[in-house]
């Protein structure tokens, strides 16, 4: 009789190879330049260093004056040496690259105020700055973004990716660094919210919990491999639309124009018109008796 892996009586059956282990180790295929890769813990050192210089709550709490100057240069130093580490081989190939993300820090800042003021205007729940700022998952998925996406330009793109999914794991809100989102971004709620790599959406835009900006089906290549390109996969959004709940909106050559309105549920693979509301035809509600 088989015994199923790792029951222990499989140690002692005769399913079991009795030669070493190692003589099975299987070496997988472009995995040559592991070197050039950050590993996890220096992705989440590069994480945990920016985010007090991008979202207030840390330096913050430090008065302001000498003291509050001094810590921002020593968080600004540990960035230096953390992002220095994490990008290998690149500060040699791209010597500009560590000292362009750094000096983003502020112009980011500036773009993440304009995000804080989209959820004021849109959400009635907030109390305070502070309280989106600390507990808002939509706010921090796009701090996170917004300095990953300088990274994808810089061609870090394996780090800035960690980052996102990073964030990804941590508020459930998946946006690719290579996305383009203009200014005054907002993410209610945000869980399985998904943005992909070549979306773009315009400023002013506000989308809600599962919302997709995916691809329709891609070309393969004869052995079935997905042709990579330069085109657009994912859709655009226009300045000042709105996606609600669930809706899905699919294809490069999906366009919502701008002040367009998406209800909840719609799935959408053609383009709309400036200044238009979209909605699913209503499902049919049965209501019946349990007794």
């Amino acid at each position: 009789m088989q015994v199923p892996p790792y029951h222990e009586e499989a140690y002692d059956s005769p399913c079991m190879p009795s030669h070493h282990s190692l003589d099975d180790w299987h070496e997988f295929p472009g995995c040559e330049s592991w070197d050039a890769c950050p590993t996890p813990t220096e992705a989440r050192g590069v994480l945990d260093a920016v985010l007090p210089l991008l979202l207030p709550g840390t330096l913050e709490r430090i008065p302001l004056g000498d003291a509050r100057d001094r810590a921002r240069q020593d968080a600004f130093d540990v960035l230096r040496v953390r992002l220095r580490a994490a990008l290998r081989g690149l500060t040699s190939t791209h010597p500009m690259l560590e000292d362009a993300v750094v000096l983003s820090i502020p112009r980011l800042r500036a773009m993440l105020a304009g995000d804080l003021e989209a959820a004021e205007r849109g959400d009635p729940a907030m109390t305070s700055p502070s309280e989106a700022w600390l507990c808002y998952p939509g706010i921090r998925a796009i701090a996170v973004y917004r300095f990953a996406h300088e990274l994808h330009l810089g061609q870090a793109r394996v780090l800035a990716r960690m980052l996102s999914e990073m964030a990804h794991s941590e508020t459930g809100i998946d946006i690719h660094p290579g996305a383009k989102i203009g200014a005054r971004c907002f993410i209610d709620h945000g869980t399985g919210v998904v943005i992909g790599e070549t979306a773009k959406i315009g400023d002013g835009c506000r989308l809600y919990q599962q919302v997709t900006l995916g691809a329709r089906s891609l070309p393969t290549d004869a052995d079935g491999r997905v042709l990579r390109g330069s085109e657009q996969r994912h859709p655009t959004l226009e300045d000042d639309v709105v996606v609600y709940a669930g809706a899905t909106i699919l294809g490069g050559d999906t366009v919502v124009g701008r002040g367009c309105v998406v209800g909840g549920g719609v799935f959408l693979t053609e383009s709309v018109p400036p200044h238009h509301v979209v909605t699913a035809a209503p499902a049919e509600i049965r209501v019946r008796s349990r007794l």
